[in-house]
């Protein structure tokens, strides 16, 4: 577990730092006074990450590990080796589609699910901008489906790895040759499929919930027809961006429903 861990923040650190500099050298979407001029929102999406990163390391992870050691016999008997590692990633990728509509539709899940959606700008930083309430919920979550079905601790921390690849990928600015995001939407999640679903129009914001594969919304019928424009508004629907002791205070403070 402890070579998984390393290996995990060794390879999503550069991976991060690849997209990172790759959005501002070759944006799709103009950027905010260069590459840094947004720094409040940076700083604010940087302090999600460190609050969760902890989280992971004193709860998510044991969480997942002591769901893991619970066998109740619902897991097939012929997915081992590398077929039992692929049928794992499959089998939470589809799961992840479903907990993310989950979170647009049920008011209660959508509070803390929202913070991730105020933000009016995409990039690799968004990518870690989530609520810690809504990491502790999902965590919970997980470790029903990995008792449900007996999964791996190595096969959760893999797919745990793969999902911060993927996301950090899909909410990136960078600009990619269109030939390639076309070939590429057909398999996994891509930029021109994830910036829609932060398009502050409803029909937009709940559609396109895939996270790695995408594959989900077209099976599902959840995917958007709306095409991503480089000028187009990104955020919540009728709502602004908080600051950062406004954002953690926000899932708790009543309003209007949606």
């Amino acid at each position: 577990m402890d070579q998984l861990l390393a290996f995990k923040g060794v390879a999503v650190s550069l991976w991060f730092a690849l997209l990172f500099v790759g959005e501002r050298l070759r944006p799709a979407a103009a950027t905010i006074g260069g590459w840094f001029g947004d720094w409040p929102r940076l700083a604010g999406n940087a302090g999600f990450w460190a609050i969760n990163a902890l989280l992971s390391l004193a709860i998510v992870v044991p969480v997942s590990a002591w769901a893991a050691n619970i066998n109740i016999g619902l897991r097939p008997a012929w997915p081992g080796g590398g077929t039992g590692l692929l049928f794992d990633l499959v089998l939470l990728d589809f799961l992840i589609y479903w907990w993310h509509r989950a979170n647009h539709n049920l008011t209660f899940l959508w509070r803390f699910h929202e913070v991730h959606h105020l933000d009016q700008f995409l990039d690799t930083t968004s990518a870690v901008r989530f609520h810690f309430g809504e990491v502790l919920l999902s965590a919970g979550a997980r470790a029903v489906v990995i008792v449900l079905f007996t999964i791996p601790l190595s096969s959760v921390l893999t797919f745990e790895a793969l999902v911060l690849a993927a996301t950090l990928f899909h909410h990136s600015n960078v600009k990619l040759p269109g030939g390639l995001e076309r070939a590429l939407s057909w398999i996994v999640v891509t930029p021109s499929i994830h910036w829609v679903h932060h398009h502050a129009e409803w029909r937009d914001t709940n559609a396109n919930y895939s996270t790695v594969l995408s594959l989900w919304d077209r099976l599902f019928g959840s995917r958007s027809p709306t095409r991503r424009a480089p000028f187009m508004a990104i955020g919540t629907p009728g709502r602004l961006d908080l600051s950062w002791p406004r954002l953690v205070a926000s899932p708790f403070k009543p309003r209007p429903r949606r």
